[in-house]
């Protein structure tokens, strides 16, 4: 199970998102973070993929 963080930012016009996922190494077995500044209808589909 990934853990979910989600963060608002607002630059001039535009509205973005930075979300940040942690994910589990097969290999190792060590946990990771993957962040990502996107548009806020992008977080779900960010968040479900592996």
């Amino acid at each position: 199970m990934a853990k979910k963080s989600v963060a608002t930012l607002q630059t001039g016009s535009k509205r973005l998102t930075k979300a940040i996922k942690m994910v589990k190494s097969d290999k190792t077995g060590a946990y990771t973070f993957v962040e990502a500044i996107m548009a806020p209808e992008q977080v779900t589909d960010f968040l479900n993929k592996k």
